[in-house]
């Protein structure tokens, strides 16, 4: 496709004189207009274009009768990076990664990813008709559509690769669109690959934007630093969980930002944050792998912070609604978690059976077990079931084996099935449960009784693996904390009740020993992401906007990028 030079003719004047139409253009625009000038012959016409786009987003004030002159900057440049759809390969090189990356555009890096994060913060709603610059179509076309149509049209469709149209988003437009497709333009531009001679400038601003609050030197490495309200942030992120693009947003600040990080972690609220991710994993069934896995990892992320590990414990929770299961009229956010991310192993092994899936949450919960605190006796109940679970399926599978080696004695026609590495697996698991229930004996035997009742009254579970050559030296503490407290109920009679097996327990965990439980190192587990990331998060963010994006719509048989189930 060939490009004729900008005329005062051309489309960009005409666009700005669509503009100007309502409102005199040096009231809206004193700060873009010379990027329309004639004079600008030697620019290159799309670096020209998507440099004026940028300055649109980040330079006219946010009011009711700009709200659409902003939004359709914005999904004008996501229809701009939307060519990946259409490619099955990750885009590494382009023209619009050229422009974007380097040259007139990249100065206005951090105001971008500033403005992109406030409309995000701010989550505003579109004003009423009658306040628009531009009158919305009865179609849902958005200005592109609406205006200069018999200009516009066609560098809209030779950008888009894929026939991009409209399409009816009534949800999303009830609430803020222009919030929600900045996110999703932030994400897109965020992921997009490191340029051969340089790294991604918007993951750079991501990466290292401060609170307003701090008042420390930026680095001078870092050219595309900047301060935002990290209290605003962190209320939009809290109330934003049930979307996906939220939730990616929260992980990639949460992974990549160090200042993000140790805010969220010192807030005194973090039930706030928590509990929309525990309420994605608890409701693992009706949602997107994509979203279960971003829910768990942070959760991964934010237990390997001891600090963290406390806290969640001394929060008091009353009335778990969506906890169907049982009645929780009062727990800890520490117990909740616990229970939920069971519940997610649980699930995963009758029904995904996703190994990623049991790694991630074991490692969570093995995070937290130094600091087990205080647990709910339901918690501690389901930590033993899960144990009790995991041991059936050991057997089962044991059992399967016996009989196909019996079989296969008097048949060589079928091979046998490969009952060796589903053992593998399930001993690991198996391995990990009892290392999370020996850490937590070793470490605060004492602030959890109601782990100790769980574990006497299921005793007889875990015989079988005090000789097992792979579980021996794990059940040393557990075979000594199962003995010790079963000698002192023996000595305190038959038919006792709850509340006296309880009051037993608590004055035996002051009674026993500390040297008599052997150490282990201490259980911690970090997230590392994968080599080339980008491999999983370019398709994902992009289904996201495939799915979410207001006003959009590409052929679904030219997607070339993810199939249409994915995610």
């Amino acid at each position: 496709m060939e490009f004729r030079r900008c005329t005062c003719d051309s489309l960009l004047c005409k666009f700005a004189l669509v503009l100007s139409g309502h409102i005199h253009p040096s009231l809206i625009f004193p700060k873009v207009l010379h990027v329309f000038d004639p004079r600008t012959e030697s620019e290159d016409l799309i670096e020209e274009l998507l440099c004026c786009l940028i300055q649109l987003i980040v330079e006219i004030p946010l009011l009711d009768i700009t709200y659409s002159i902003s939004l359709e900057a914005v999904t004008t440049l996501i229809v701009f990076l939307s060519c990946q759809l259409f490619h099955k390969e990750i885009l590494r090189e382009s023209i619009i990664h050229k422009y974007l990356m380097r040259g007139r555009c990249l100065p206005y890096t951090s105001r971008l990813v500033k403005t992109l994060l406030y409309n995000f913060i701010r989550q505003e709603r579109s004003p009423p008709p009658g306040t628009h610059v531009f009158q919305q179509q009865t179609d849902g076309g958005g200005l592109l559509y609406g205006i200069a149509s018999g200009v516009a049209t066609g560098l809209w469709t030779v950008f888009t690769l894929g026939g991009v149209g409209s399409k009816p988003t009534p949800q999303l437009e009830q609430c803020s669109p222009l919030a929600n497709q900045s996110l999703l333009l932030l994400l897109v531009l965020a992921n997009l690959t490191d340029a051969p001679d340089a790294p991604n400038p918007y993951r750079q601003a991501i990466m290292s934007f401060k609170n307003t609050q701090d008042s420390t030197a930026f680095s001078s490495s870092n050219p595309h630093a900047f301060q935002i309200n990290f209290n605003s942030l962190y209320t939009a992120l809290c109330e934003q969980q049930k979307s996906d693009q939220a939730t990616l947003l929260l992980y990639m600040l949460l992974h990549q930002n160090s200042n993000v990080r140790t805010y969220v972690l010192a807030r005194t609220d973090i039930e706030n944050l928590v509990l929309p991710i525990l309420e994605i994993l608890y409701h693992v069934e009706e949602r997107n792998s994509h979203h279960v896995y971003m829910a768990l990892i942070i959760l991964l992320i934010l237990t390997e912070d001891d600090g963290f590990n406390r806290s969640i414990h001394e929060v008091i929770l009353k009335n778990i609604t969506w906890y169907a299961e049982r009645v929780l009229t009062e727990i800890s956010l520490g117990s909740l978690l616990i229970l939920v991310v069971i519940r997610t192993i649980q699930y995963n092994m009758t029904r995904t059976r996703d190994k990623y899936l049991h790694t991630n949450c074991l490692a969570a919960l093995a995070n937290m077990s130094a600091q087990f605190r205080s647990l709910h006796q339901y918690a501690a109940q389901r930590i033993i079931s899960l144990f009790s679970l995991l041991s059936k399926k050991h057997n089962k599978v044991l059992e399967q084996a016996t009989q196909s080696l019996r079989g296969s004695l008097g048949s060589n026609d079928s091979p046998l099935p490969d009952y060796a590495q589903d053992l593998n697996v399930i001993e690991e698991v198996i391995r990990m449960m009892l290392e999370i229930i020996n850490s937590c004996l070793t470490n605060s035997l004492h602030h959890n009784p109601n782990l100790v009742y769980a574990l006497l009254y299921k005793r007889d579970l875990f015989e079988q693996f005090r000789t097992h050559p792979s579980f021996q030296d794990i059940m040393q503490n557990i075979d000594l904390v199962i003995s010790f407290f079963s000698s002192r109920l023996e000595q305190a009679g038959a038919e006792l009740s709850v509340e006296r097996v309880l009051e037993i327990i608590k004055q035996g965990a002051v009674a026993l020993p500390k040297d008599r439980l052997r150490k282990f190192p201490e259980l911690k587990f970090k997230y590392v992401e994968e080599e080339q990331p980008e491999e999983f998060f370019i398709p994902y963010v992009w289904s996201l906007v495939y799915n979410s994006a207001v006003a959009l719509y590409w052929n679904p048989h030219d997607i070339q990028l993810f199939t249409m189930d994915s995610g």
